[in-house]
């Protein structure tokens, strides 16, 4: 077990990465605010994920105390040299899921760790495969899971993942929200 010389806090809403980080017997707390995902259109790939990270990272700076660690992350889910967020709707999550019927993406995710005196930023990309899936199969995900708080509009441990995803190259756990491996070494070696 990993002991901390800090107060680890979750800046995060994610059902997803809270139950992740709590998996690892973390003693951790969580922080919720609002925070404008918007991001400079000439970012690509980690870019993006990292940007997000940070300016996320930016809106909990003010209330920090010395003794915490925070956590900060963004998903992203980028095909064809394309980004795509959380679906604004059932029809923006149909189009989602029909763009990655069939094909292959990348999910990146960035990570910000950060105390008063320090910040570190890293991300992890992992390959998804997926086979192709038919309308029925989205639609029946769409309407049982209401994706619409998930990158891309899906989510690798919900039904479309069970039944869509061929194969993953790279952290099933990135897919998921946090790469709960990398983030166990950042957090291992961070004062170092």
């Amino acid at each position: 077990m990993l002991h901390l010389p800090y107060r680890l806090i979750l800046c995060s809403a994610s059902p997803r990465r809270q139950l992740l980080l709590k998996e690892l017997n973390f003693d951790f707390e969580i922080r919720k605010k609002d925070v404008d995902e918007s991001f400079p259109d000439h970012l690509k790939a980690e870019q993006i994920a990292l940007y997000l990270a940070l300016q996320k990272a930016k809106a909990f700076e003010p209330e920090i105390y010395s003794d915490e660690l925070m956590i900060t992350a963004d998903t992203i889910v980028w095909i064809n040299n394309h980004v795509l967020n959380k679906p604004a709707d059932r029809a923006d999550a149909m189009k989602m899921l029909k763009k990655l019927s069939g094909n292959v993406h990348e999910v990146y995710t960035g990570v910000c760790l950060f105390t008063k005196e320090k910040k570190k930023l890293f991300f992890v990309m992992t390959k998804v495969f997926f086979k192709k899936l038919s309308q029925e199969e989205i639609e029946y995900y769409i309407d049982q899971h209401a994706p619409y708080d998930k990158a891309g509009a899906y989510g690798a441990q919900d039904f479309i993942g069970m039944i869509g995803v061929e194969k993953i190259e790279g952290s099933f756990y990135n897919v998921m929200g946090l790469p709960m491996k990398e983030l166990y070494e950042e957090l291992k070696h961070f004062d170092d």
